[in-house]
């Protein structure tokens, strides 16, 4: 606003509102509609950014009772306690009950996320009542979540899709059909730009486009890295979780350096506590997990219509001996330890938990702020809405997947087989017979003359 009025002042954007056929009068028409009046509060802090209400405590009134003669402080702590243990004690249910339902929590906490953040939008600028906004900001989210587990049925489901016609048809036009459906909703949201509305409308177009690349494409790495094995999905949540708890312990009873402004209740002491805190259990937590095929193995759709969890385990899930350096040998008196390689991974993903990790917290404290708000809703007491228990999660989840196909990853030969299986007779056998030259030629098989 101020530049727009400084290019009045000197002229400068005569052109500009000549070439648009836009009058003096329509131009502050529209600033003061969209801004709501800022001139009048130029002098004062954050000017553009609207009042949202604050959220409303939903603590169940039998824990307000119960803790009524406590202190705040400590009346938060053991809120925050008690539903921290329901909600893990949640999580590892949902574990026990397999893959599937793994993947339906994803996909509803990534709609509880995006609500949260398109409800702040929406609560901002709610006096505008703007044409379409909510719908189509739902329906991006449809078109988004169309097109990426469309994409993991294509990847992970084939022998499903084999058995319907159907699912092949949309399966071989998928991308095709995303594109669609997403300029359905471009088209509709330039049909519903409103005159004196444009700039804010734009807005909350990129509002809800930001929102769909932070919630919905991270979201889709979460699933991702749950098909490269439940220990995948699990460890990096799991370190995640417990680094918050753990700095948040350190920093409630014994934090006294502020850590960032943008977070005042953070604290170095929480902050260093929980990187030690959280290796050491990321490093034992792996051992656990790695004992077990249920965990290590990738998650493939079987013929049976089920997920089985059944392999061989790799070499990072078989115990390795390894030779400690001088240092620990005099201070442990071992000369060799064991260990599964995949401990060794956990400590680079619980570093980055620790360290990188915070700052998707620190990211969302500084967008709370500048909407003024405390909580990107009230859905957990103690806790706010499920943004704020999942800020870390979602760049976590980048980095796992980013760190695996880095790192881990190399050919899948269940997978390839998979992709064999749609092709044509024909190409199956120009494939076959491919393969067999190539291994006759590298002496691996005999020739055929040789069999004969």
């Amino acid at each position: 606003m101020t530049e727009l009025r400084q290019r009045r002042g000197d002229g400068g954007d005569a052109g500009y509102r000549d070439n648009d056929n836009i009058s003096d009068k329509e131009t502050d028409g529209e600033d003061k509609t969209e801004i709501g009046g800022e001139a009048d509060r130029d002098s004062k802090q954050d000017t553009d950014t609207p009042e949202v209400q604050p959220s409303v405590d939903n603590t169940p009134e039998c824990l307000n009772k119960a803790l009524s003669g406590l202190s705040s402080r400590w009346k938060n702590w053991w809120i925050r306690g008690i539903l921290t243990l329901t909600m893990i004690s949640g999580f590892f249910l949902t574990i026990y009950m397999g893959p599937l339902v793994l993947m339906f929590l994803v996909l509803g906490i990534q709609i509880k996320c995006f609500h949260e953040i398109i409800t702040i939008g929406y609560r901002v600028y709610h006096s505008y009542d703007l044409p379409w906004f909510r719908t189509l900001s739902w329906y991006f989210l449809l078109c988004v979540n169309y097109f990426f587990y469309g994409e993991t049925v294509a990847d992970y489901f084939v022998t499903f899709v084999q058995r319907e016609e159907p699912l092949q048809f949309l399966v071989r036009y998928h991308r095709f059909i995303s594109f669609a459906l997403y300029l359905t909703g471009f088209c509709m949201f330039v049909l519903s730009l409103v005159k004196k509305h444009y700039r804010l409308q734009f807005y909350m177009f990129a509002w809800t486009h930001v929102t769909l690349l932070i919630v919905v494409t991270q979201s889709h790495l979460v699933i991702q890295n749950l098909f490269e094995g439940m220990i995948w999905f699990i460890v990096p949540i799991s370190i995640v979780i417990c680094n918050d708890i753990m700095a948040y312990l350190f920093g409630f009873f014994f934090g006294r350096t502020p850590l960032i402004k943008l977070s005042p209740k953070k604290t170095w002491e929480g902050f260093i506590g929980g990187f030690f805190s959280t290796v050491v259990f990321g490093f034992l937590f792996a051992y656990l997990l790695a004992q077990y095929t249920y965990f290590v193995c990738p998650v493939e759709y079987s013929e049976s219509n089920s997920f089985a969890v059944s392999c061989e385990p790799s070499e990072l899930f078989v115990l390795q001996e390894y030779t400690l350096p001088s240092p620990l040998r005099t201070l442990l008196r071992w000369k060799t330890v064991k260990l599964y390689p995949f401990q060794i991974h956990s400590i680079a993903l619980s570093t980055f938990a620790s360290l990188i990790g915070p700052f998707g917290g620190f990211f969302a404290s500084g967008f709370k702020r500048a909407f003024k708000i405390k909580d990107f809703a009230d859905t957990i007491p103690g806790h706010g809405g499920i943004m704020d228990r999942f800020d870390c999660q979602y760049l976590m989840a980048t980095f796992v997947h980013v760190y695996i196909t880095s790192f881990i990853r190399g050919p899948n030969p269940s997978k390839v087989l998979q992709q064999l299986m749609v092709l044509q007779p024909e190409q199956q056998l120009s494939i076959f017979n491919t393969l067999k030259s190539h291994l006759t030629e590298r002496g691996m098989i005999p020739p055929v003359e040789a069999v004969q």
